[in-house]
This record gives structure tokens, C-alpha cells and sequence, in this order.
């Protein structure tokens, strides 16, 4: 398991925040190592390769991971062999833009996922001959490329694009997934994005052998403090790492033997390897995702 992306929307630095942290990053403080937008990518045999997620920055992830370099022996190819959606946020899809020069591959996602890529004329550029599409039924168990996966609906809300004027509800029937990939003898859930935790989430997770979770913010009203936003993470679909209903409170009483926070803002001040809010997670057993980290199940 590779992690090619552990930043949220805009990565870390962000182009366009002069935020102390982002400043810190893009002047190559090692402190401030960048992230890119979240994204993983999974194998058995490091020969064929599932992707979670296409981020925006997908070609560049692909430059930095030799096990996803096209092999020698042939002119075009990829070891790329599915890609599984999470949601169908401008995060998670647009990077399928980058794998349309004619390579096969299976995309498989929710039916409102789907959807949405259905709905937009410009994904006919993965022709339908070459990227055939698989809707996922939720809570049941299938394999893909040897790994045995199980999709399963966590609280989120719908793309931001898709929003419209009112103020969206928490949705529960899969606008957001977790994922169960299996192998090897252990399980890893990655669960990007999620609103709040539930009793049949926390149930779940436990035992896990790693569970990689959403880290979007710090606090919930981190990014109206700083003056970068108007919405708190819980109205963005994301819980807080810190506080009251935070994901340190939920995972208190979660036995999971690793725990990742993924999917980090660039505001966090947590990205940043030696400030309090990251030793604050540390303490509490926590690791805070890079790109390019590696995982063995």
C-alpha cells in the first residue's frame, strides 16, 4: 500500500494561501514536507495496481511512484489496473482525466458516483471501450485485483458542485464511502472524508489492523479563525481531529492497531512535524500521513 496523496482539496502548499504553513512548505522547510491530494494506491503482487481515488494530481503521483511507471517491454502501459471512487468530489475524480490515452482499466464506485461522471461530457474522454464502469453494492464484498474489498456508507454530503442553494443534509446512503481492502491476513479501512461518527462505524473499525481517517481540520472552526473560509468542517462533511464529536474523543474507545489521519488541509496546523497540535496527535496514537509512505498488511 503506497500513499501517493495525503493532503486535502489544493494540496499542501496550496497555490494560492499565504498561509504560515504553506509559506513554511514552499520554502522547503523539512518541517512542512508537501502533500499532495489524497489518494492511495494498493497491490498483492506490485505488478497490478488499484487506485483510490484520482486526485487532480494523479500524474504527478504516478511520476513519484516507480511501482506505477509504465514496464519497458512494450511502448504504452501501465500497471494500473482499477481505479475505486470514494465519492465523486472534484478530489477524488478529475485525475481520470490524466489516464485517458487509451489504457484498459475497470472504475468502480457507487451509482451516485457514477452519476456524476455520467452526467459531465467531458468523462466520454475514458472511452467507454477501454474503462469499462462497475457500480458497487454496498456492504457486500468483492475482489479486485486480488484484494478483497467492502464498500460501506459513511456520514458526508454531496459534492460541493452539486450543492445547490440550501445548505445540504448529512447523507448516509453512500454520497461518501469507506472502504475494507483485505489481504494478507489484515484489514485497512480508508475513509477519506466522514462527517461523524456512528455505532456501526465504530463497530466496524474495530480490530482493524490500520485504519487511515479523515484529518481535513484540526479544530471545526479552524479555517473561519483564520480568515480562509466560511464553513466550518463539519458543514464541509468532515469531522475535527481535536474537540467535542472529534475523531481523538470517537477513537478513544476504538482498539485499532495503527491510525493515519489522511486527507489534511492545508491549514492544519498538524502538518507540521514540530508543532504542539502534532505532538498533541502523537501522544494520542496517532500518525499524520506523508506521500509516499508505505504499508504492508
Amino acid at each position: 500500500m503506497i500513499i501517493l496523496g495525503a493532503g486535502a482539496g489544493g494540496g499542501f502548499p496550496q497555490w494560492n494561501s499565504a498561509g504560515p504553513g504553506c509559506q513554511r512548505g514552499r520554502a522547503g522547510d523539512p518541517a512542512a514536507p508537501p502533500r499532495s491530494q489524497a489518494s492511495i494506491a494498493a497491490s498483492v503482487d506490485g505488478e497490478k495496481w488499484l487506485l483510490v481515488n484520482a486526485s487532480p494530481d494523479l500524474r504527478q503521483q504516478i511520476a513519484a511512484t516507480p511501482a506505477l511507471h509504465p514496464r519497458p517491454d512494450r511502448l504504452r502501459n501501465s500497471p494500473i489496473q482499477a481505479v475505486l471512487l470514494t465519492g465523486a468530489e472534484v478530489d477524488t475524480i478529475a485525475g481520470l482525466l490524466h489516464l485517458r490515452e487509451g489504457h484498459r482499466f475497470s472504475l468502480h464506485g457507487a451509482p451516485q458516483s457514477l452519476a456524476v461522471l455520467d452526467q459531465n461530457p467531458i468523462f466520454r474522454a475514458l472511452n467507454p471501450a477501454n474503462v469499462t464502469r462497475h457500480a458497487i453494492t454496498l456492504d457486500q464484498p468483492f475482489s479486485l485485483l486480488g484484494i478483497s474489498v467492502t464498500a460501506y456508507a459513511v456520514p458526508g454530503k454531496v459534492p460541493l458542485f452539486a450543492e445547490g442553494s440550501a445548505e445540504p443534509a448529512i447523507a448516509t446512503d453512500g454520497e461518501a464511502l469507506g472502504l475494507a481492502l483485505s489481504a494478507g491476513g489484515g484489514t485497512l479501512h480508508y475513509i477519506p472524508g466522514c462527517a461523524m461518527m456512528t455505532t456501526p462505524l465504530s463497530a466496524r473499525l474495530t480490530g482493524a489492523a490500520c485504519v487511515m481517517f479523515d484529518g481535513t481540520l484540526f479544530t471545526d472552526d479552524e479555517m473561519i479563525r483564520l480568515g480562509a473560509g466560511p464553513k466550518t468542517g463539519r458543514r464541509m462533511g468532515h469531522m475535527p481531529m481535536t474537540g467535542s464529536g472529534s475523531t481523538l474523543q470517537a477513537f478513544a474507545d476504538i482498539p485499532v492497531e495503527r491510525r493515519i489521519f489522511v486527507h489534511i488541509n492545508n491549514t492544519n496546523p498538524a502538518l507540521l512535524a514540530d508543532s504542539p497540535e502534532r505532538a498533541t496527535l502523537t501522544a494520542a496514537g496517532w500518525e499524520v500521513a506523508e506521500d509516499g509512505m508505505e504499508l504492508c498488511l
